[in-house]
């Protein structure tokens, strides 16, 4: 977002209360404690989204539950550009953030609503009686797939939550950096310190409690917390609007990149558009009444640039479908994992004891997604602070691009490591070594494989973050590549570009197994319902991998055009009024 003119920076600080200037600390505070609620809320639907729907009181068969929570996944990205949009166009992002949080409230309370047996009857209806049919005793015998019981209510709960979390998403963090634009750049970059960590914080604290309660006590006390979360936040954003700077809609830069790419991919369809417009919009840029943002002769450069830079963004896509494993299939692969006991003095998961103790606490599977928030907030700094600066002066430092050709490399190992990992958690279960353990009420039949051997995977996906996402420390949002290259003016548009291919990679993983789920497929496996031991989880791991590699190699080649082209003459462009 371009930096306000010295009339726009006084009007915006006349919208805030006078008093000393312990108003910023309070507006800047209450950003990062909604920051760091929102993320807990977020994490405390999808850390263990696939064990819920897994359980016994919903019966989903894994691969249903892992494809919807791809789809939760690509749809909180997919829809980020949309909370934007409203947000500059028509709302603002104050109201935005506001009408977003309660959009969350109403969805998390949905979706606890599914998590006991009244609320469940009232909007799912009962479960239905399943069929008894014949048994199928030859190799080739086809099953018939049961219906997946509450998934309309649960699908629109987990889209709506998708769609609150994505706009708060794209409009809190710039909001935030509204608050301390008039301290300096020093002050801005000590906010997103701060926003990072908050965000990290509240993942921390939702994985290590929430996920707790869920696998231990009880999915309605965990999606109560999740509820209570949202409730805090709307209302300590509420109570913190006197100290708020609230800037009016501008315009959005999407509306102009639309326009522009149908005139230039149809036009045919412009011209019978603008046919309809009124006199004053057909008028030359020259002849308009100057606007506030980028010009039109701007926006053309602009549009020039995203031409260039989108092809790159795009072979990421496949590194997204294989991120968005470790919350989804690398879950469904850590409950068939022996999973040990926090007091090892508990008995252990053999059967009988099991079925006579219910209150056995065992180590949540989600808290492996520690293992990624970890590595992040050790090695980011590492990086910024020693291993750049070390190589800066070696002169060894990779571009951007390097960097996220690395990333990709990172993923790619990350989701080999899972396959052969796979692949021996089958051999233990074809020669029928396995361990019944009990997780919440279900019980699952596991490989006597500890789940740490799940802990480098995990490890490589947060290592391969640094490199291919989060490109510039600290914010949240560094994507180094498109802010490098892009005009300022550009860069809300590019992050919105950013999350919503991410999203597309998340989807494309989703239907990816729902296509290998069809009678045939390796995630075909009907007859071991909750299970996944006779499915064959480790091929599509491998497949994956292959599909990663392909992409990488794909991005090498686009990224070294880019590269070359770089170098080349500039050519000239207007000058930006966003340059200050």
């Amino acid at each position: 977002t371009p930096l306000p003119g010295a009339q726009e920076r006084q009007r915006l600080l006349a919208r805030r209360p006078r008093g000393p200037r312990r108003w910023w600390r309070v507006a800047a505070a209450a950003v990062l404690v909604v920051e760091m609620l929102e993320r807990a809320a977020f994490f405390g639907v999808a850390g263990n989204l696939v064990l819920y729907l897994n359980s016994a009181e919903l019966k989903w068969a894994g691969e249903q539950a892992s494809r919807a929570a791809l789809v939760f996944l690509g749809a909180s990205y997919l829809l980020a550009p949309v909370g934007g949009w409203l947000a500059d166009v028509y709302l603002g992002r104050y109201r935005a953030i506001v009408l977003s949080l309660l959009l969350y409230l109403a969805a998390s309370g949905l979706l606890a609503s599914t998590a006991f047996p009244d609320g469940r009857s009232s909007f799912c209806g009962e479960i239905p009686s399943a069929r008894l049919e014949p048994a199928c005793p030859s190799p080739g015998c086809q099953y018939t797939s049961r219906a997946t019981y509450c998934a309309p209510t649960l699908y629109a709960a987990l889209l709506l939550l998708a769609l609150a979390a994505s706009s708060v998403r794209s409009n809190l963090t710039s909001f935030g950096a509204d608050q301390v634009m008039d301290l300096g750049r020093h002050a801005s970059r000590r906010f997103f310190n701060w926003f990072y960590w908050s965000l990290n914080v509240g993942a921390m604290l939702s994985l290590l409690v929430v996920a707790f309660i869920q696998q231990n006590i009880n999915f309605l006390l965990g999606y109560s917390i999740v509820v209570g979360c949202v409730g805090l936040a709307f209302f300590i954003f509420l109570f913190a609007t006197p100290s708020f700077i609230i800037k009016p809609p501008t315009g959005s830069q999407v509306s102009s990149m639309l326009k522009l790419a149908l005139q230039n991919c149809c036009p045919r369809l412009w011209h019978r558009h603008s046919a309809r417009d009124p006199p004053s919009a057909q008028l030359l840029p020259d002849q308009r009444l100057p606007q506030p943002g980028p010009s039109p002769k701007e926006d053309i450069a602009n549009f020039q640039v995203l031409v260039k830079i989108l092809p790159v963004m795009v072979t990421l896509v496949p590194y997204w479908m294989v991120y968005f494993q470790m919350q989804s299939t690398y879950v469904l692969q850590g409950l068939h994992l022996q999973i040990p006991n926090i007091f090892p003095n508990c008995p252990t998961n053999r059967s009988e004891t099991l079925r006579a103790q219910g209150s056995i606490y065992k180590i949540p599977e989600a808290w492996l997604l520690l293992a990624n928030v970890i590595v992040l907030l050790i090695l980011v700094p590492v990086k910024d602070h020693l291993l750049d600066p070390l190589l800066l002066r070696c002169k060894l430092l990779p571009s951007a691009l390097q960097k996220m050709a690395l990333g990709m490399f990172f993923g790619f190992t990350s989701v080999i490591v899972a396959g052969i990992l796979e692949m021996k958690r089958l051999e233990y279960i074809s020669h029928n070594q396995t361990v019944s353990q009990q997780i919440g009420q279900d019980t699952y039949y596991a490989a006597p494989l500890s789940i740490w051997w799940q802990t480098p995977q995990y490890l490589l996906i947060g290592i391969s973050e640094i490199f291919a996402i989060l490109c510039s420390f600290p914010s949240p949002l560094g994507l180094e590549f498109a802010y490098s290259e892009a005009p300022r003016s550009m860069q809300g548009a590019l992050m919105g570009i950013f999350f919503c291919l991410s999203g597309v990679g998340s989807l494309l993983g989703s239907s990816l197994v729902a296509l290998l789920s069809l009678p045939r497929g390796w995630l075909y496996c009907p007859e071991d319902t909750g299970n996944i031991n006779k499915c064959r989880m480790d091929l599509y791991f491998f497949l994956l991998a292959g599909i990663q590699a392909a992409a990488a190699l794909l991005f090498i080649i686009i990224a070294d055009r880019y590269e070359r082209a770089a170098k080349g003459p500039a050519p000239q462009s207007c000058p930006r009024r966003d340059s200050g």
